[in-house]
């Protein structure tokens, strides 16, 4: 399965990003053999659009789920209509990350988990 964690650096070591749209990068793993590709987020300096525009850059990359610190109502929607599971509150390193999931320690979204526009100020 591929996933895309938000990050704030290119390795499996770096930071989960706590900012969805506004991520510094998103890691895409095969969570069966660990591969990974880090993609620069575009929207990170966007005016506006950003979470719609992250979201819909993961989808391009196939990923079936996304791991990050926080989501607004865009993406979330933007996410939820391209079929992705999200995974809200996560912390820690990439690889951390990848690890709580494939353990099942992660609880999946319901919902947005910010208002919009709330990365913006960081």
């Amino acid at each position: 399965m591929k996933i895309a964690v938000t990050s704030v650096g290119k390795e499996m070591d770096s930071q989960v990003d706590p900012r969805f749209g506004r991520a510094a990068c998103f890691i895409v793993v095969d969570t069966e053999t660990m591969a990974f590709e880090a993609i620069e987020n575009a929207n990170i300096a966007a005016a506006g659009g950003a979470g719609i525009n992250s979201a819909k850059a993961v989808i391009d990359t196939g990923a079936q789920a996304v791991l990050t610190g926080n989501c607004g109502p865009n993406a979330e929607r933007t996410l939820s209509a391209g079929k992705i599971k999200l995974y809200t509150h996560v912390a820690g390193t990439v690889a951390e990350a990848v690890e709580q999931f494939k353990a099942g320690s992660l609880t999946e979204a319901t919902g947005p988990s910010v208002d919009s526009h709330s990365g913006m100020g960081q």
